[in-house]
């Protein structure tokens, strides 16, 4: 739930943007990832999370981490995409968000919010 609600937000900022700002898909995908990431990070804190016991500053350390390279992939695949497909921004941009979105899951479960004593 807390991961359709980033991406959700995601394409929204960034559809927007390009829509009613006349912004290029690329530097509005940005825009659209770094407000997304407070609102993936608030809600896997606290909802999927919860009581991970893990200290927030190492969860959240990890959080960026694990999504700045969730986003590099994000942005190479749409960059891709763009320049070799005729495909409307907005459909290939929900596409790679999806693709995205597992493995940013995975990983946050995994090792961002682990709970674990002495890590």
């Amino acid at each position: 739930m807390v991961g359709c609600a980033a991406a959700a937000v995601h394409w929204s900022v960034a559809a927007a943007l390009v829509a009613l700002g006349g912004w290029a898909p690329l530097q509005a995908n940005v825009v659209g990832w770094l407000v997304a990431l407070g609102v993936s990070f608030t809600g896997h804190h606290q909802l999927s999370f919860r009581g991970h016991g893990g200290p927030i500053g190492r969860a959240g350390l990890r959080f960026f981490g694990i999504s700045a390279g969730g986003f590099l992939v994000n942005e190479s695949a749409y960059a891709v995409l763009l320049h070799w497909t005729t495909a409307r921004y907005d459909l290939l941009l929900a596409g790679v968000l999806v693709g995205v979105a597992g493995a940013t899951y995975l990983l946050s479960r995994h090792w961002a919010f682990l709970h674990s004593s002495g890590q």
